[in-house]
């Protein structure tokens, strides 16, 4: 609106002469002819007040809101430096005093405060121009274009960081001893090894051919398949074989999943991960690639899932919580676990991957975390001397007094007994909390049936429940591997309780029509090692039958071992091998395959690299030098004269 237009609305019009010109003078009696500042009305002064007032906040709008401000805001408030007066001369010299009545200083000031108001006005109207030329594009121009001016911003980001923070300390890769084994030397056994790899390359290619950079894969589907464990990170059965591949020298395939994590494996995901199958599957597997292969690639990307995984500590006591948004810190327990605990197996599994984050890394934190659930575990009192399931983060109490050696408990007992190991056998902290668990175990859970069978019961509030799951039967490969360091008139009981407890869990596959273990079976109403409820008579192709097989093999040589280990193989190949890879089977009492239709990442990472290993030499993966994590990712002891030091 012109401001001629607005004067009516705060007085009169003007009368005869009174700015100095004639009634009438002027495009239709509105003009009015320029006279000194003192010759304006008062509204009229408030009407240009307005008016300028307007002119600056579009200006300074235009500055602040428009497109390319940074470039504005700079003209306005960095390039004003040339007004600013110069720098002292070199040498201490004092400078010269300004010159009165505006010297050269004065003039080059006045020049300068010249070329900052043109340098304002250009950045301006290209300001203007730039605005003009966004309203005129499509919309998806316009999303297109703020796309690429976020990512381009974070590559800036990342750039900045890398450039100003400390990188991973430099290190000189020695490889571990048995990461290469001799091949077998009885011809029956060689034989049987290269049917367990062509195995595993049946179970690979298919993967690769149906569900590549996917999690896992639907074999009958022949399409991929995702788990919620995961949230968002893809390619978890490429993580989890890396080391199978590379033990199994399939140096084609370690290559191309290798590339893959190095192209595509991104944590940079806005998703809630569980904590622990992220740390053994993701974590684990990255470290294993690499202790074996030493590529750097893998030392990299196991770091920094690590870090994204610390905020799952920021918890009052430092328990961490069982699920986390690794974008957001966020963290939460599941809803189920009595009122918010967390969960035995879940926050005492993360120890030996920590302990070697930090010692590839050279960042302590990871390793304090990890022993500040030792002290936390410590302080408290354990009913008959048992860890129940459930522990509260925040008051650092104990939830509900359920104990299993089973699901929720088994590998935080497993843990205890391999840190002291992977220690080289220094953590006495680790060594005492496991061995004391153990006689608790031995006093309260132990039971033998009235056939025979020695068996793990669980244990809810006093009371036994005389079940024992697939997933406990990993337990007699534990009790054995942990003999060597009992007390000495205990060695040979804790091999004999090993013993004991794979025989049972073979008996559990015996006695199915698939000669594949369910995934509970119970020891009361007058069976034994049978399942008795719908819901317990799955198998999803898990490994921890075979796990204690080998585990008993590498430690007695007894042949029944290998034998018993081979009998799951011609099962495996009879009812759970596919046209498109390995499914688990719905009822393995069945006469007929229900098959579920899921390849499990584990398959490859464990049954299938325990399977291999129960027919190689010793010298693949000896245990004084080894310890496998609960996923089967091989991690090297850290002798206390471990030659890898750390280069900063």
């Amino acid at each position: 609106m012109p401001a001629a237009s607005l004067l009516p609305l705060f007085g009169s019009a003007a009368g005869p002469g009174t700015l100095g010109g004639p009634a009438g003078s002027g495009a239709g009696g509105g003009g009015r002819k320029a006279a000194g500042p003192g010759a304006f009305r008062l509204t009229e002064k408030f009407v240009l007040l307005l008016v300028f007032s307007a002119f600056i906040t579009l200006c300074f709008g235009a500055i602040f809101f428009l497109p390319d401000s940074s470039k504005l805001l700079s003209g306005v408030f960095f390039h004003s430096a040339a007004l600013q007066p110069p720098p002292p001369p070199p040498g201490g010299q004092p400078r010269a005093p300004p010159q009165p009545g505006g010297g050269p200083g004065a003039a080059a000031a006045a020049a300068g405060g010249a070329g900052s108001l043109e340098r304002i006005h250009a950045d301006h109207e290209r300001a203007l121009r730039e605005a003009k030329e966004t309203l005129q594009k499509l919309p998806e121009e316009i999303r297109r274009d703020i796309r690429q001016d976020k990512e381009k911003l974070l590559q800036d980001a990342r750039g900045r960081k890398e450039a100003g923070a400390p990188g991973l300390p430099q290190r000189l890769f020695r490889q571990p001893v048995g990461a290469v084994g001799q091949e077998p030397a009885d011809p029956d056994v060689r034989q049987k090894r290269e049917k367990i790899k062509e195995m595993m390359k049946h179970a690979w290619d298919n993967y690769k051919r149906y569900a590549w950079g996917l999690n896992e894969l639907k074999p009958i589907s022949k399409q991929g398949h995702s788990s919620n464990l995961f949230g968002s990170i893809q390619g978890a059965t490429i993580v989890d074989a890396l080391d199978t591949l590379y033990i199994m020298e399939m140096k084609e395939e370690f290559k191309e999943a290798k590339e893959w994590v190095e192209k595509n494996l991104d944590f940079n995901v806005n998703a809630e991960i569980s904590v622990f199958e992220v740390n053994i599957r993701f974590v684990g597997g990255l470290l294993s690639a690499y202790y074996l292969s030493g590529e750097e690639v893998f030392r990299k990307k196991a770091v920094e899932l690590g870090e994204k995984l610390l905020p799952a500590f920021n918890t009052p006591t430092g328990i961490p919580w069982a699920l986390l948004n690794i974008k957001s810190g966020i963290g939460r327990n599941w809803p189920w676990a009595s009122g918010g605990s967390s969960i035995l197996a879940e926050f005492g599994t993360l120890h030996l991957e920590f302990v070697h984050l930090s010692h590839l890394s050279g960042n302590p934190v990871f390793a304090e975390k990890v022993m500040n659930i030792r002290k936390v575990l410590n302080r408290l009192d354990k009913p008959e001397g048992l860890y129940p399931n459930y522990l509260n983060p925040s008051s650092g109490q104990w939830g509900q007094h359920h104990v299993s050696i089973g699901g929720l408990g088994d590998s935080f007992y497993e843990y205890l007994l391999k840190a002291w190991l992977m220690s080289d056998k220094t953590d006495e902290d680790g060594k005492k909390m496991y061995y004391d668990a153990v006689q608790a175990i031995e006093a309260h859970l132990i039971r033998k049936s009235s056939g025979g069978l020695t068996y793990i019961a669980e244990w809810k509030g006093g009371l036994l429940e005389h079940k024992m799951g697939h997933l406990t039967c990993f337990a007699g490969g534990m009790f054995a591997l942990g003999a060597d360091g009992a007390p000495s008139d205990k060695t040979g009981h804790h091999i004999e309780l090993g013993a004991e407890i794979a025989r049972t869990c073979h008996e559990s596959y015996d006695r199915t029509r698939m000669k594949l273990g369910p995934e509970a079976f119970r020891f009361d109403g007058g069976v034994e090692a049978i399942a008795t409820r719908q819901n317990e008579k799955y198998y999803i192709l898990r490994p921890e039958v075979i796990e204690t097989y080998m585990y008993m093999w590498r430690l007695t040589h007894d042949p029944k071992y290998r034998q018993w280990g081979w009998e799951a193989v011609e099962a495996l190949e009879k009812h759970c091998r596919v046209d498109g890879g390995y499914s688990g089977i719905r009822d393995v009492y069945n006469n007929h395959e229900s098959h579920d239709d899921v390849q499990q990442s584990f398959f490859l990472s464990e049954t299938l690299k325990y399977l291999y290993l129960l027919f190689s030499e010793d010298d693949l993966l000896p245990f004084e030098h080894w310890v496998f994590n609960t996923e089967a990712h091989p991690l090297p002891v850290l002798h206390k004269d471990d030659g890898n030091k750390e280069e900063n």
